[in-house]
Parts: C-alpha cells; structure tokens; sequence
C-alpha cells in the first residue's frame, strides 16, 4: 500500500500543477510591432477596465535604455490613434497630428519610404510604414 502511494501521489501533483490557471493580473501582450533593440509593443492592461498601453523605446536617451508608455484610457481612444494613423498614410511629407496627450507626424524619406514620429511628454520613437499597418490592422481587429 505504501509503494502504491509513492506512485499515485507525484502523479497527482503533476496533474494539478498542469490545471493552473495563468494569473489574472499580467498584462495581454496584443502584438510585438517591432522587437530588438528598439522594442514597440501594443498591450492590453490588466486593470480590468479596457485599458491599452502602447510600449516603446524612447529614441531620445541613446545612452541607456528607457521605455516609454502611452496609455489609452479605452479602444475608443486606440482605435483614434489607428484613425490618425491612416489620415497620416493618406496625407504629406511634414504633416502633424495634435493630440491631447501626444503628437504623431509624418515624414517621407528618399530611399526609405514613409516614417511616423510619435512623441509623448518627453520621449518619442520612429517608426516606418510596415509597422504602422501593423499596429493599424491590430486595433481595427480589437
């Protein structure tokens, strides 16, 4: 009876150790726009109101690593952000949308094709076309 215990009992362990459930407080990574050494990522909070945070590198601190994050209050506001994204495609060299909290701008390049410019507070971040229609499509699938 007890080497029969010895053996059902790790069984059972690992059984329920398999049954977790993941943790309700993480944030939802939504999608890794771009990775690397100049990360953005699109998250969906945890705060359990429908909260989104986009999560960048900030391009005006070379000499170290700082990560930036500008937090829609819902998908209203982020499906907003995808909205200028688009008029910002559809628009000009040098074009500039104000926001409340952020500004995000355009700018062509001979060789490189379109870049955004998002800057937030006191940092901002580039990014070129490819991601920007990543980002897009993501928010307009949410």
């Amino acid at each position: 009876m007890y080497n029969m215990k010895k053996l059902i009992l790790p069984v059972v362990f690992v059984l329920l150790a398999g049954f977790h459930s993941k943790p309700k407080n993480l944030p939802e990574n939504v999608v890794e726009v771009r990775g690397g050494a100049w990360p953005i990522n699109l998250e969906r909070n945890a705060d359990g109101v429908g909260t989104y945070s986009l999560i960048y590198r900030n391009q005006e601190i070379m000499t170290g690593v700082s990560l930036d994050t500008l937090t829609f209050s819902n998908v209203e506001q982020l499906k907003y952000f995808a909205k200028g994204l688009d008029r910002l495609k559809a628009g000009s060299n040098g074009e500039t949308l104000t926001y409340k909290d952020y500004t995000l701008g355009r700018a062509d390049k001979k060789f490189e094709g379109i870049w955004y410019l998002l800057r937030y507070q006191f940092g901002s971040t580039s990014f070129q076309q490819p991601e920007a229609d990543i980002m897009g499509k993501t928010i307009k699938g949410l």
